[in-house]
């Protein structure tokens, strides 16, 4: 099986054809061609490549399937005995790519992907059933919340016993 490790937005990655990533943000539009031309190892069935740093000539073609903001990260700041406190969240930019090709450094074909529209329905999918989680998870804490609120007027129906008032004599 062959595989390239690259770098982009400060990471690398290693990938394979027809795989799916997430990485930094790219300015490109959905469904575009994309070059990744900072290739650092190259590894086919029969040789192995690697680069000082990159290796010249070498190229991983991918598709940009979506351009969407990561989950987010909830960033709290406190300084203690100041009464000082902020909560923010914060969503960063990723983009989901599919590699579909892998040359080598001469420009030879090393993998190609088969085309497959499959793998954007499933991306839909996942991110439907992520949407549906999230209704369900509401749904529990709304009955959760209803289950208190029933045992609370419960404990509030229970009779409790009234003590007499009495006079202390002297």
């Amino acid at each position: 099986m062959s595989f390239a490790v690259i770098q982009t937005g400060g990471k690398q990655y290693k990938v394979s054809t027809s795989e799916i990533l997430k990485i930094e943000r790219l300015n490109s539009l959905e469904g575009k061609t994309v070059e990744f031309k900072n290739v650092l190892f190259l590894n086919d069935d029969k040789s192995t490549e690697i680069g000082n740093p990159n290796i010249e000539g070498a190229k991983v073609e991918a598709t940009v399937l979506k351009n969407t903001k990561n989950r987010t990260i909830l960033v709290f700041k406190k300084r203690r005995r100041k009464n000082s406190r902020k909560k923010y969240g914060h969503r960063q930019p990723v983009s989901l790519i599919r590699i579909t090709k892998i040359f080598s450094k001469n420009g030879k074909l090393i993998a190609e992907a088969p085309p497959k529209k499959e793998l954007s329905k499933k991306i839909v999918k996942a991110d439907m059933t992520r949407e549906k989680q999230i209704v369900e998870a509401k749904k529990m804490e709304v009955e959760k919340a209803q289950k208190i609120k029933k045992s609370l007027k419960k404990i509030e129906k229970v009779p409790t016993k009234k003590k007499t008032l009495t006079s202390k004599k002297k």
